[in-house]
């Protein structure tokens, strides 16, 4: 069998080991893994991965060292002739044309939905690796790159709590999140957040006002407002325009926007070991002659997930996570 790989849309820490994971299972089972670079924009420009004998396939060894490395050797990006029915068509002839079997596909929700749209015009096996910071697919617990992008966040946040404390400050910071708040909200118990604003959680200048105010008579020294991207009052911007608009700031305060930067780095030991589960379980699953889903993790075990079913809406945030911020945020 030929597996084509890519990775689509955001990067996110642990793709490369997805993506090594993949390749040793691929190969040691007598199999030839085709790495296709820049996504589905690859797929279309028939853009593939060379090695270091000139061929367009990944060897063992060309995933050695690719643990500690974040981003992706395989490069991604997002592809609009993918979305029409025309450009999937050409990405049809193409894998035909190169003999490849079966696909797996690296990414979160647009990646996947592409991979879904994708399986109505090729007949090969498609099989998806949930990755995405903002961790917010069905069908798995966690997604490849969250745990680093939380651990990023929050030593921000610690070093910014330093200067607010020493300058009896507020910060407003930023993560991405555009439609999750799953990483604002984690950073912000693990550092001690004192506010946090999230999609999920309806709230106003005025309550986040009163908010501050009641901070400010306990004598707080210090407060760092967690703000996802994504949230209905705006972004960090917004919301501290939208709070001074009220009255005299409790605490004076700054902006931060951490931005791409919690993309990057090296990926920590969850990633990693995730990545490689979800790369060799891909394989797995493609053996076993399924298509058309996504691998994940559910309670400690893996699991498939029909595309539709994981792309038909949002993950919802666990309530014990938002119990657990209300009572440490107090």
């Amino acid at each position: 069998m030929r597996i084509g790989v890519l990775c689509s849309g955001g990067d996110a820490p642990g793709m490369n080991c997805c993506i090594r994971g993949v390749v040793r299972k691929a190969v040691s089972e007598g199999h030839e893994v085709i790495g296709i670079m820049h996504g589905y924009q690859g797929l279309l420009d028939e853009e593939f991965y060379i090695n270091r004998d000139g061929k367009a396939t990944m060897p063992i060894r060309s995933v050695s060292g690719l643990s500690s490395r974040g981003g992706t050797i395989l490069y991604s990006s997002r592809c609009d002739a993918f979305m029409t029915d025309k450009g999937r068509k050409k990405a049809a002839k193409n894998l035909k044309k190169h003999k490849i079997d079966a696909l797996i596909t690296i990414g979160g929700n647009g990646t996947l939905r592409g991979a879904l749209d994708f399986s109505k015009v090729w007949n090969g096996q498609i099989i998806g690796c949930p990755a995405t910071i903002d961790n917010d697919l069905k069908g798995t617990d966690i997604t490849i790159g969250f745990d680093t992008a939380v651990d990023t966040a929050v030593e921000a946040l610690d070093k910014l709590r330093d200067t607010a404390t020493s300058h009896e400050r507020m910060f407003y910071v930023e993560v991405m999140g555009r439609e999750s708040g799953y990483l604002a909200l984690c950073a912000a118990i693990a550092a001690g957040a004192e506010i946090v604003c999230i999609p999920e959680l309806i709230d106003s200048y005025e309550a986040i006002y009163k908010r501050l105010m009641v901070l400010k008579r306990r004598k707080k020294d210090s407060i760092l407002a967690v703000v996802a991207e994504g949230d209905e009052l705006g972004g960090a911007i917004d919301i501290q325009k939208g709070v001074r608009a009220i009255g005299p700031e409790p605490f004076p305060s700054r902006v931060v926007i951490l931005g791409h930067i919690i993309r990057g780095g090296i990926p920590c030991y969850g990633d990693r070991l995730f990545g490689a589960s979800m790369g060799v379980g891909a394989v797995e699953a493609l053996l076993a002659g399924e298509t058309g889903k996504m691998i994940g993790i559910v309670h400690g075990e893996r699991v498939l997930t029909p595309f539709e079913d994981v792309i038909c809406d949002r993950k919802e945030i666990k309530r014990n996570l938002l119990d657990l911020l209300e009572t440490m945020s107090k």
